[in-house]
C-alpha cells in the first residue's frame, strides 16, 4: 500500500508492529524496491504514549546483499523529518520535495526515528524549511548523538535498539510548543480528508489567514501547504492505483483540484517519474 495505514511495512516478517494514528499512519510511498524478501527487512514500532506527541514512529532497516549487486529503493516520501542512526553517518535528514533514491549494498541495518510532520522544531529551533532536501549531522542537533548511535547499534536485539533510541529521545525532549498541535492537527486534517485539495480548503476550516499558514508551514512542517496538500492527495491516488481500481483520469484530476486532466498528468509524471497510465501498467 502507497498510501493508506497499515499494520506492517516489511519485506520479510515484521513483528511488534502497531497501528499509527488513524490515516496519519500512511507508509512511506514505495516506487520502486528491487531487493527480494530474504534479503531485505524494513520494519516499523510505535512509540511510547511519552513520545506520541513527537514521534510518529519508529523504524528499522537490514539488508544482507552480501555476494549480490546493490540494490535501489525508489520512495515518494512524507512530510516528515528523521533522525537515522547509521553506522558513521548518523544524520537528520529534512523533508524531501522529490523522490528519494538509496542504494543498498552489503550488510547493513539502520535504525530511525520519524517525526510527526510539524514536530520537529522544538528540538530544531530553526524553520524546518531551511533543511529541506538536506540532510545535518545528527550531532548539529544532538551534541551526544555519536555515542548514541554507538548504543543503539550495538544492541543485539530490534526491541533493545528502539528502546535505546526511545530513552535517547526522552532525555532531549524539549519543552511544549503549543503551535506543533496546531501544525500536526492541520496536516492530520489534509491527510484525512481526501476533499482537501486547495490551500483556501485549510484556511476555512483553520481560521488562520492564508500568509500565516504558510508561516506556520516553513517553519514547523517544513514545507508549503499547498505542496503537503497535493503529495497526499498523490498518496490517494497511488493507493487506487496500485489496488487495480478503475482508472477515471478525468475524476482522479478533478479530485486532485486540477482543472483539466493535462495539468494533472504533468504533475504526476514530475513527482512519481511516470504517466498515470504507465504506472498502472
Amino acid at each position: 500500500m502507497i498510501g493508506k495505514s497499515r499494520q506492517l511495512e516489511s519485506d520479510g516478517q515484521a513483528q511488534g508492529l502497531s497501528s499509527a494514528r488513524g490515516a496519519f499512519g500512511q507508509g512511506c510511498g514505495i516506487l520502486r524496491h528491487s531487493p527480494s524478501p530474504d534479503c531485505y527487512q524494513h520494519l516499523r514500532y510505535p512509540p511510547p504514549s511519552v513520545l506520541a506527541d513527537w514521534v510518529e514512529h519508529f523504524w528499522l532497516e537490514r539488508w544482507d546483499l552480501r555476494g549480490r549487486a546493490a540494490q535501489s529503493r525508489v520512495v515518494l516520501p512524507h512530510p516528515a523529518v528523521h533522525l537515522v542512526f547509521a553506522p558513521g553517518r548518523s544524520r537528520i535528514y529534512g523533508v524531501q520535495l522529490s523522490r528519494f533514491a538509496r542504494e543498498l549494498k552489503g550488510k547493513d541495518r539502520i535504525l530511525g526515528i520519524k517525526f510527526r510532520p510539524g514536530a520537529f522544531y522544538p528540538f530544531f529551533q530553526k524553520p524546518v524549511s531551511t533543511i529541506a532536501n538536506t540532510a545535518l549531522l545528527a550531532q548539529q542537533v544532538f551534541p551526544n548523538a555519536v555515542s548514541a548511535e554507538s548504543s543503539v547499534l550495538a544492541c543485539g536485539d530490534d526491541q533493545a535498539m528502539v528502546e535505546t533510541a526511545v530513552q535517547f529521545l526522552i532525555a532531549h525532549l524539549p519543552p511544549r510548543d503549543p503551535h506543533v498541535d496546531i501544525a500536526c492537527g492541520i496536516v492530520e486534517e489534509i491527510v484525512n480528508d481526501r476533499g482537501v485539495t486547495r490551500v483556501e480548503h485549510v484556511t476555512q476550516r483553520c481560521g488562520l489567514q492564508e500568509r500565516t499558514l504558510e508561516r506556520l508551514f516553513q517553519r514547523y512542517v517544513g514545507a508549503s501547504p499547498r505542496w503537503v496538500i497535493k503529495r497526499y492527495r498523490v498518496y490517494d491516488v497511488l493507493t487506487e492505483l496500485s489496488a487495480g481500481m478503475p482508472a477515471a483520469w478525468a475524476t482522479l484530476a478533478q479530485d486532485m483540484g486540477y482543472f483539466d486532466q493535462a495539468h494533472f498528468n504533468n504533475d504526476f509524471k514530475k513527482l512519481v517519474g511516470c504517466s498515470p497510465g504507465d504506472y498502472l501498467k
